[in-house]
């Protein structure tokens, strides 16, 4: 025995009691697992998931949680060296009676071509705290809007709920919940892309924020408000700090102000203004929920009377809203079932020595037959179906029934037959792409030739954007009539009727019923027929109702009139015996003037 001999034993005794004393697991094994040298850390840690009460194989005894840590070795061609490190090990709950979910940290050394250590400690708890504060952060981004980092609805609800129960508990302080829409933000994402779109919301949320910070232009208390987005291009403000509830007015202005102005996106100023709708206190009943519900029911009302302003909510919007609804679920209904028809009004010519012309043209129009409310007026319904997105369906229901009911006409009645078939156009309808063509497939199948139809559009949505004109060059382009409807209602003027692909302008009504009896009206009539015969432009006047009306404008040199002195709108079989009426009875004017 060597001189060192005594030293060796001392630094082999020194190991084993660190390895005893160690605050982690510690064991020597073969390469084969075979376990040479444990202490009591690693043994306590094993031994509940040993099947038969040995701790003879490491690899054996974590087969059930750790399986392949026997290839995985051997895969290890080194000499030496970490086999693997700090591998996370789950022991789930009732595995060989383990009484809860536990956590083992590992790690494998291969020490030489013979010899293992490994390293095991229990991380159940260190697992746990890093797990809920994994959770308590993604619960905060749960509550955070991603675009505009701004609390989202979840939160808005909590801060209206605390201010019912404060208002319920009594105080100085008044509040009120502000729901506020883009006025023109689908048109910002179809022109310029979403990107723009997303860009727009963020700015206008940084302008929300910083006009929500001027608390003295708010109140002179220490109350709370929020600003939150509650989805698309929605935001809720809730002011919890009124010392009056007429303060609103002054925040509500000031908001619509700072958000009006233009958003410098890309090079571009772009508009987007918003409509708010009010809950004051006072109108807060029910839960948060429902105070939000009211507040965008308000919202929608401003938008209904032309946006870009503010409405406090008031109970008979509530009742408006669920008729339109009950409106909306039964018109889908209608769609798929039948209850929607056309009918038909027509359109006489005014000049010429026979009087009038009656196979000038017909107007579809579209009405709804409800199985127990009967037939139900169009003005009922069709702001209901601009709003929920259905008049596009209905105005595609309307354009192909009346294109085929035009074909039947001409097989059957030949050249008494209308000349021309009428259809009003929707935003939704122009919108789509590939219209134009759909509209010559239409006519195509029924063998319509495309002179033959009008399709109108009103004088606001023909001069609203590029897309609409776009589309209307199409639909010239296929050879189709365009008429310019309710002229003078919109933001045209007859300096701009140059500008639109128009072949008839149809004079509203409000005109019209006022050309007797106003010079005014009689001038301003007279100046669109002038204006649109220098455009070789046609007229129509709509709304005639008396002899006197149409005699004004058959002297004013109108070309056609429609309105109920001549017909009111009339279902096919009617519309089918007026034409033959008529037919019969301009026989015998037609022949005197022959014989003139």
């Amino acid at each position: 025995m060597t001189a060192t001999s005594p030293e060796i034993a001392d630094a082999d005794d020194a190991l084993i009691q660190f390895m005893y004393q160690a605050p982690i697991g510690l064991a020597q094994t073969k390469l084969d697992g075979e376990i040479e040298m444990i202490n009591p850390m690693a043994a306590s840690l094993l031994m509940p998931l040993s099947r038969d009460g040995s701790l003879d194989n490491l690899f054996l005894t974590l087969e059930g949680v750790a399986p392949g840590l026997r290839e995985l070795t051997a895969a290890f061609a080194a000499p030496a060296g970490m086999v693997c490190e700090a591998v996370r090990i789950q022991i789930d709950p009732g595995l060989h009676g383990n009484a809860e979910l536990k956590v083992f940290c590992l790690s494998l050394l291969k020490l030489d071509d013979a010899r293992l250590i490994v390293m095991l400690s229990d991380v159940t708890l260190a697992e746990r705290r890093d797990q809920q504060a994994l959770t308590q952060k993604l619960s905060q981004a749960a509550r955070i809007d991603s675009l505009t980092r701004m609390p989202n609805r979840a939160v808005a609800l909590e801060h209206v709920h605390q201010a019912m129960e404060r208002a319920r508990a009594g105080g100085d302080c008044h509040f009120a919940v502000l729901f506020m829409n883009c006025d023109r933000f689908k048109q910002i994402n179809d022109t310029h892309g979403h990107a723009a779109g997303n860009e727009v919301l963020g700015l206008l949320a940084d302008r929300l924020r910083g006009a929500l910070r001027r608390r003295d232009a708010i109140s002179h208390t220490a109350g709370e408000q929020l600003a939150a987005r509650v989805g698309g291009d929605e935001f809720v403000v809730v002011l919890d700090d009124l010392a009056r509830p007429d303060d609103v007015h002054p925040v509500a202005q000031r908001l619509l102000d700072v958000l009006s102005k233009p958003y410098g996106v890309e090079r571009q100023q772009l508009h987007c203004g918003v409509s708010i709708g009010i809950v004051m206190q006072a109108q807060a009943s029910g839960d948060a929920d429902s105070v939000l519900q009211h507040a965008s029911i308000a919202t929608a009302e401003a938008k209904r009377v032309g946006g870009a302003r503010y409405v406090i909510f008031e109970p008979a919007m509530a009742q408006r809203a669920a008729r339109r609804g009950a409106v909306e679920s039964d018109l889908r209904t209608a769609l798929s079932g039948g209850e929607l028809f056309v009918v038909y009004q027509p359109v006489v010519g005014l000049k010429g020595a026979c009087g009038i012309d009656r196979s000038a043209g017909l107007e579809a129009l579209v009405r709804w037959r409800h199985p127990t409310r009967g037939v139900v007026p169009p003005l009922e319904f069709i702001g209901v179906a601009e709003e929920c997105g259905l008049i596009g369906p209905i105005g595609d229901f309307v354009l192909g029934t009346a294109v085929r009911q035009l074909a039947q006409w001409q097989k059957e009645l030949g050249s008494r037959a209308p000349r021309t078939m009428a259809v009003n156009l929707s935003r939704a309808q122009l919108a789509q792409p590939g219209f134009a063509a759909r509209v010559g497939d239409v006519l195509r199948s029924c063998g319509i030739a495309p002179e033959r139809l009008q399709l109108e559009v009103t004088e606001s949505l023909a001069a609203q954007d590029e897309t609409v004109q776009s589309r209307l060059h199409e639909l010239k382009a296929l050879g189709v009539t365009l008429a310019l409807d309710d002229f003078g209602t919109g933001y045209s003027s007859l300096a701009s009727l140059h500008q639109l692909p128009i072949d008839t302008v149809k004079i509203d009504r409000s005109f019209i019923s006022q050309a007797d009896t106003s010079d005014h009206h009689r001038v301003l009539i007279e100046a669109t027929i002038r204006v649109a015969r220098s455009l070789g432009m046609s007229t129509v006047a709509e709304g005639i109702e008396t002899e006197a009306q149409a005699a004004v404008i058959r002297e004013l040199g109108g070309d056609k009139g429609q309105g109920y002195l001549f017909s009111r709108p009339l279902p096919v079989a009617d519309a089918t015996r007026w034409f033959l009426a008529a037919e019969a009875a301009q026989s015998p004017a037609r022949a005197a003037a022959s014989a003139g």
